[in-house]
């Protein structure tokens, strides 16, 4: 867990300045805090006659003084750590999306959605409570602490042993315990809400498919296991909550007893005045606060060591393949593959596959379920590397071709594309951010969609609605197609781009397909036989793999 809170505490360094700031308004506000009823018993001692250090005039100005600057430094003291907490979210979400970007997409295919997006919401705003509510406060917890034990020892050493001891069990020993008691419930209960997270997000997306087939009680029972399991943990955790309750009331009252019982006995035997016994036991009551708010964060550590451990995880994961930003930049004329092997968890998908093929040809690569179909495409794309053989594009090894200049020369259809929530317009201009409407049109009349788009209301400005729900598969591949031809690859990728739609929209895209081949080259997988028609060249995958 150190390790961990090491690594937590290295993105507040670009902010240093602001946490001196924080900690200098904490320990001068809790100081001022402590000493005001400190002062307060002494200036009720000077009326009692007692010999005190000040004046009464003096103490009373002192309290009141401290008492309305201490407002305004608890004041810049939470303006500082919320600047900092927020700050450093900030830098954790940029940090988390860098990372996605970076292992995407190979080691994003079989993550859960629910439990990615969980990461980016509620784990960063849980860190809110350590960088916030944590770190600066356990550096004036220190602080005040010593300073605070020096004090009270200045009466007697017995005294600071006694505040020393108290603040170590407070501060100390009770968050590292609390901590390492419930961590596993802790990172149960971020689990479980994860879980739950990306439980709902397949129900709602398959929402139409739960009610065709009548499986909507099945659904929401398992729905409410997973919220019984997450409220099982919430409920040990806040077992762990009281505890930490429990044993600073009673911190609270036994060391200042002891101090109280100790020095009465010191004052008896006339080694202390009256003053001095009582000023002990009133400073170590009011100098709780810094050490209680580590020990009541002990619980809320819990989430934030497990949703960390997630953050940190996902930061420091390495990708199946790394970015090439020194080889080589190509402009495509062939893609040539010489006896490649890949397997995958232990599965042998390809083996000793070999092709060639020209420009502005179209391939078609058909075969079973599992024969490595898709897989081909993605190696070709360089998701992953193969196990052995070579992918050359324009006579270089794409593992010595620049990932941006690969990409450039690439586009990429899946069998089931993403539409997001926007606009035809913006949908077809990812392939192209920099295109304008005319490029955007000229795409889509290249996709036979122009002339859907133009019948809707608003035309190129219609929503598409979440991941293209207002539109039907066959549009929703077209506008995907359209979204390529902007791209304006040469060398088009194309994964099962007919598989769910009808005869009609087939024979669209085919013939969208077959016109891009002039300038294009493509490689299109499919089960269907109806691509022959439009391909130059054909490999069956089936009867290559070998198991």
């Amino acid at each position: 867990m150190l390790n961990l809170f090491l690594e937590l505490l290295k993105l507040v360094k670009p902010l240093t300045g602001y946490m001196c700031l924080a900690v200098s308004a904490g320990v001068i506000g809790f100081l001022m805090a402590i000493f005001i009823p400190i002062f307060g018993t002494y200036a009720m001692a000077d009326i009692l006659g007692f010999k005190v250090p000040l004046s009464f005039n003096v103490l009373i100005i002192l309290c009141f003084t401290f008492a309305a600057l201490r407002g305004f430094l608890r004041y810049g003291e939470q303006l500082c750590n919320h600047f900092i907490a927020f700050t450093v979210l900030a830098l954790l979400r940029d940090k988390i999306f860098s990372a996605l970007r970076r292992l995407a997409p190979a080691k994003l295919e079989n993550r859960d959605k629910g439990s990615l997006i969980s990461m980016v919401t509620a784990d960063v705003e849980i860190m809110e409570v350590f960088y916030a509510h944590t770190v600066s406060p356990m550096i004036i917890g220190g602080i005040v602490s010593i300073v605070m034990v020096l004090f009270i020892g200045s009466f007697h050493w017995i005294f600071g042993i006694i505040a020393l001891l108290t603040y170590l069990f407070v501060g100390v020993f009770l968050p590292l315990y609390i901590s390492k008691a419930g961590r596993k419930s802790g990172i149960r209960q971020r689990e479980s809400f994860s879980k739950l997270n990306d439980y709902m997000y397949e129900t709602l997306k398959g929402i139409s498919e739960i009610f065709q087939f009548g499986v909507e009680k099945q659904r929401v029972d398992t729905i409410s296991k997973i919220g019984t399991d997450l409220k099982n943990n919430q409920r040990k955790l806040k077992k762990y909550g009281f505890q930490t309750s429990l044993l600073n009331g009673f911190a609270m009252v036994f060391f200042p007893a002891f101090i109280l019982i100790f020095g009465g006995k010191l004052y008896q035997t006339g080694q202390i005045d009256f003053p001095s016994m009582i000023i002990p036991v009133i400073a170590l009551l009011s100098s709780f606060g810094p050490v209680l708010a580590l020990s009541n964060v002990a619980n809320t550590l819990l989430l934030v060591s497990a949703s960390g451990k997630r953050i940190i995880d996902l930061i420091n994961e390495q990708p199946e393949v790394n970015e090439i930003t020194n080889g080589s930049n190509i402009i495509f004329n062939k893609l040539e593959c010489d006896n490649i092997s890949f397997s995958y968890q232990k599965e042998n998908i390809l083996n000793g596959l070999s092709l060639n093929l020209e420009q502005n040809k179209i391939l078609s690569i058909n075969g079973k379920s599992g024969s490595g179909k898709s897989t081909l495409l993605k190696l070709m794309m360089r998701f992953w590397e193969t196990d052995s053989g070579t992918i050359k594009i324009s006579d270089e090894n794409i593992n010595h071709i620049n990932t941006s200049s690969l990409r450039i020369n690439q586009s990429y259809l899946i069998q089931n594309p993403i539409l997001l929530d926007d606009t035809i317009a913006e949908n077809i201009r990812i392939g192209n951010y920099n295109a304008d409407l005319e490029d955007i049109k000229n795409a889509a009349k290249k996709a036979s969609i122009d002339e859907f788009i133009n019948k809707l209301e608003n035309g190129y400005d219609t929503r598409v609605g979440e991941l293209g729900d207002r539109l039907s598969a066959g549009e929703k591949q077209r506008i995907s197609l359209a979204r390529l031809f902007l791209h304006d690859a040469p060398l088009l990728l194309l994964d099962e781009p007919t598989s769910n739609i009808d005869s009609l929209n087939e024979g669209i895209i085919l013939k969208s397909l077959k016109e891009a081949s002039v300038d294009k080259t493509i490689i299109l997988v499919t089960h269907r036989t109806s691509t022959k028609g439009i391909a130059e060249e054909y490999l069956n995958m089936s009867e290559i793999r070998k198991s």
